[in-house]
């Protein structure tokens, strides 16, 4: 197995060494989560030293130069864990987790995390999928394993929200892809335009270049049509669906869907129904 090794390509890798000191100098784009496993990890940048051994976590901020030391203890092999939080998962977690992005970071630009029951058992469920190269991990579970460590190190230290996910302006992201995929969170259009690194303004003039129509108009409509999909072709019902399509209740949901269709929701489970009978 080379080193580093990725796990999950392009978020999560496994370095390790059998007995050499080695240094080098890094470039971290993203805010990265480092996991020593064994060894010594020395970072210094023109703002911080810092280092850590075996069993402890350090939180390294995105957009930083520094010189990394790797250096094996006696008798050991040197081992870490790296896991690259990246911009679009870091939205995407923003989104199911309802965080509020607001406030602007003031502590030190790396972070090491003190130790706790939940994150040494996070830490050990990840050791062995590293040490076999991943063979075992897939790529969703990857990212559900990154989900889970953001969670950890919020109960850990609340305070790393702004770190994570304050003020600084992302950079303006594929507008149509993001929208495609993220259409059924209920947010207003603000944290929509914030998420792909717009202002109001700007999301709503680039929103109406790609797709033609007013951006409310569009995710009412592209959520009315994955609700009738489901009910007619994937057998939920309105109950099942109307809050994960963003809708607020129950009641609005149906009086849209009947408004774009003509006919009510349990409408169309009906017709369902009917139609099993029929070719039983």
């Amino acid at each position: 197995m080379e080193s580093p090794a990725e796990i999950v390509p392009g978020v999560i890798f496994y370095s390790y060494l059998s007995a050499e000191r080695r240094e080098k100098v890094c470039f971290w784009k993203h805010h990265t989560l480092v996991l020593q496993v064994s060894g010594q990890f020395t970072l210094e940048s023109a703002a911080q030293r810092l280092s850590m051994t075996g069993g402890q976590v350090l939180l390294i901020g995105r957009n930083q130069v520094a010189t990394l030391t790797k250096t094996p203890l006696p008798g050991a092999h040197y081992e870490t864990i790296v896991i690259s939080l990246q911009e679009d998962l870091l939205r995407q977690i923003v989104l199911e987790e309802k965080i509020e992005t607001g406030g602007q970071y003031v502590g030190p630009p790396n972070v090491l995390i003190p130790a706790n029951r939940f994150l040494e058992g996070y830490f050990q469920s990840i050791v062995p999928y590293a040490r076999s190269a991943g063979t075992a991990m897939t790529d969703e579970m990857g990212i559900l394993k990154v989900k889970e460590g953001v969670r950890l190190l919020l109960l850990a230290m609340p305070e790393l929200r702004t770190f994570l996910f304050g003020d600084a302006q992302p950079h303006k992201i594929d507008l149509a892809g993001f929208m495609l995929t993220n259409y059924h969170y209920n947010l207003p259009l603000e944290r929509f335009a914030q998420l792909t690194g717009r202002s109001l303004s700007g999301f709503k003039r680039d929103f109406r270049k790609v797709f033609g129509v007013p951006p409310r108009r569009w995710l009412q409509e592209k959520r009315l049509e994955e609700a009738r999909y489901l009910l007619e072709s994937r057998r939920h019902t309105p109950s099942d669906i109307y809050l994960d399509l963003g809708f607020e209740s129950l009641a609005h949901f149906s009086h849209a869907f009947k408004k774009r269709f003509g006919k009510a929701p349990r409408a169309y489970v009906a017709n369902r129904t009917t139609r099993t009978k029929t070719t039983s």
